[in-house]
Formats: C-alpha cells, structure tokens, sequence
C-alpha cells in the first residue's frame, strides 16, 4: 500500500479532533448507501415488470415471425414450409391469417382482429395454457368453434354456458360486387373458450380455425404470417439466416424484440429516466460527503503542512483526499447493495410492496441483474470521485508553517 492509500485510510478511520467529523461521515456513507440501495432497486423493479410483460407476450408472440413486407398476405407454399421445418433450430412452424372484422352477440356490438390458426399454433404458442374459462376447441365444427380474448369476451357479455347463442361475424367482401349485394360476409361461430394473457392481446383478438378464416376473409392459400418456434434463442441470428435463405426476399423476420419493438423501449426509456432522476438525488446527498471531507481538511491541516515540509507534493495531496473520498464512496457503495440485496430477498419471499387487487401479480415483481450493480458500481464511484475534487483541491493549498 502507498503512502497516499495509507494515509487515506488514516484519516478515514483514525481519531479526529472532533467526534463532529466522525458523525457527519457516518451520514455521508448511510446516505451514499441509501442512494445506492434506491438505484439497484428501481432498475430491479423496471427488469421485474419486463420479465414479467415478455412472459405474458411469450405466451401469444412466437420466437420468430414471419411476415411480409408488403401487404398483408401471402401465398404459403408447401415446398417452402417443408424446407422452414427442416432449418437447424426449428421446433414448429404455425400459419396464421387474420383481419379486422365485427361481433355481435346478443345485440352486443364490437370490433376485434378474427385470428385463423392451424392445428401446431399450440405448439407454437402456450394459448391453450392461457385459457380462464371454457376449453381451447378451435376444430372443424358446425358451428365452428371460437376462441375470445377476455376483454372482448366482456364486451360482449359472452356466456360460455350458453350454448344455444352463437356469436355473429361480420367481414367486408373483397373483389368487385353487385350493387344489390351485401357489402359484408357474416357467418356464425360458438364461443367455446376465453384466454387471459396481457390487456393488449385480450381487448382485441378472438381465435378461430385457418379454414374457416380462409372461407370468411375469402382467401385460398394466403396466410399473414409464419409462427416459428425454435428450440433455443442462443444461435437467433444464425437460425434467422437460414430461415432467411430459405423463405427469400420481401418478407420481414421478427424475433420477439422486434415484436414487440415499441413497448419493450418505451419501457427501457422509463427504466432510465427515472435511474437518472435517482441519481439526481443522489448527487445531493453526495454534498453530505464533501462536508465531511472539507472538515476532514481543516482537522488535518497540521499534517498537511508537514507533509508537504517533507516533501510531499500537491499532486501527492490531492491523491490522499480523492482516495479518502473514494473509501467513503466505497463504503456506503458495499452498504447499499446489501441493502438492495436485503430488500429484495424480502420482496421475493414475503412481499413488502404489493399491487392493488386487478393485476395479475399480488405483489411488485423484482428481478436483478449483474450488469445493473456493474452501471450502479461505476456510477457512484464516479460521483464519490467528483464529490472528492474540491476537499483535495482545498487540501492541496495550504501552506506549511515550517521555514526552509
């Protein structure tokens, strides 16, 4: 250990002229640890409801989509299907279509995306896990069978039980048409089924069979996208590749960032404004420690005067208070994350902080990560050292009293 490391770790821990400096100390560091323990905890918060909104997306969004870029169908080859099925990664392939179309149940009106799937969606997909009342039943039945978003289902006032009222879809034609001719095709469906999953997926989509949203929507072979999903996520963008050669040009493959592009970085904007607001905070109480270390100056003055008479320079000085800040910093550093570790330990095992009734946790989920204490680590180092500049500069001025 060099002398400015010692006389650093001196002047830290060693007897002062006034028990005064040891309190203010004391306060610097509970209030760099607070700071800390409050910068780990929102970014663990912020990681818990991401973890937790992909998971609800997991369960309706497949690994990789694939769409195309211009319109909104395309015609499924099934030479080209084969080919998807045998790429390195993948586990199952799902065609979709779906539209926009109208329900009415019971003189009760709403609009809502009508969703074809076919019999691997389930595998593609944990919809069959999601349902909250009836059965997942999407097979060749008279009526055919429908499956119905919560929210639309609360629209609707949808009876599940009631088996002798139908659901009436209503879809515009395509092509040219009559002038005497009903501009919407309508056909009936028997909601047999609702699934629960996240609010965006629940007030909008109703599932059904592919060949009966083929018939409605009066397409053949076209589909709106190919559901894939993949054995593991580690070789994404090698398994994107090969899906790439395989399905050609003009097609756009999303894995499940790109999905849901819009949500997950309007979280991650949230996630850092309010880490930056909590640094704000703390920069203030990082003017706890600049007192303390000012007073820590003026109690050593005396032996900053005879350090410099033997021959310690200004820069050697400013280097035993800027370490003197950064051993407070560390400190209250060590003390906030296990604070933060603590709190979150509690927050998974008993739940301090819980959720209004109507969300689909009880309690606020949390989730930490290495990288967060690596950004909070650095953080706060680097303001314990800005906080240590004036005290050092200060030191570094004063005088010795000794003559040459």
């Amino acid at each position: 250990m060099n002398i400015s490391a010692q006389l650093a770790t001196r002047y830290i821990f060693g007897k002062k002229s006034s028990n005064v400096i040891n309190i203010i100390s004391a306060i610097a560091v509970f209030g760099i640890a607070i700071g800390t323990a409050a910068l780990i905890l929102v970014l663990s918060v912020f990681n818990g409801f991401e973890d937790l909104i992909s998971g609800l997306f997991q369960k309706f969004n497949p690994d990789v989509r694939i769409t195309p870029t211009t319109g909104k169908t395309f015609k499924l080859d099934s030479t080209v299907m084969l080919h998807l099925r045998k790429v390195n990664g993948v586990s199952g392939i799902s065609a979709t279509l779906e539209e926009l179309a109208l329900f009415d149940y019971k003189n009760s009106q709403t609009f809502g995306v009508l969703k074809g799937v076919d019999a691997n969606y389930t595998a593609v997909t944990s919809i069959a896990g999601s349902i909250i009342e009836g059965d997942y039943n999407i097979g060749l039945q008279d009526p055919p069978p429908v499956v119905l978003g919560a929210g639309v289902a609360q629209r609707l006032a949808v009876d599940i039980e009631d088996k002798l009222t139908l659901l009436r879809v209503y879809t515009p034609k395509r092509g040219a048409r009559s002038p005497l001719e009903a501009p919407f095709s309508t056909r009936f469906l028997n909601p047999t089924g609702v699934f629960a999953i996240q609010q965006e997926f629940d007030q909008e989509y109703t599932i059904t069979s592919l060949e009966f949203a083929r018939d409605l929507f009066q397409y053949d072979q076209e589909v709106s996208a190919l559901e894939i999903r993949l054995d593991s996520t580690k070789n994404l963008k090698t398994i994107q590749q090969d899906l790439r050669s395989v399905i050609g040009d003009g097609f756009d493959i999303k894995d499940r960032f790109r999905q849901d592009e819009a949500f997950l970085k309007l979280m991650n904007i949230e996630k850092w404004m309010s880490y930056a607001i909590v640094c704000l905070t703390l920069l203030l109480v990082s003017f706890n420690m600049i007192g303390a270390l000012w007073m820590i100056v003026l109690d050593k003055k005396h032996d900053i005067s005879v350090l410099k008479s033997l021959g310690l320079r200004d820069q050697g000085i400013r280097s035993v208070f800027i370490r003197s800040g950064m051993l407070l910093c560390t400190l209250g550093l060590v003390l906030g994350f296990v604070i933060a570790i603590v709190l979150y330990v509690l927050q998974k095992t008993v739940g301090l902080v819980t959720i209004p009734e109507g969300f689909v946790v009880e309690t606020y989920p949390v989730a930490l990560r290495f990288t967060d204490f690596i950004v909070v680590g650095i953080t706060v180092l680097f303001i314990g050292w800005l906080s240590s500049i004036p005290a050092a500069r200060k030191a570094s001025r004063i005088k010795t009293t000794f003559n040459d």
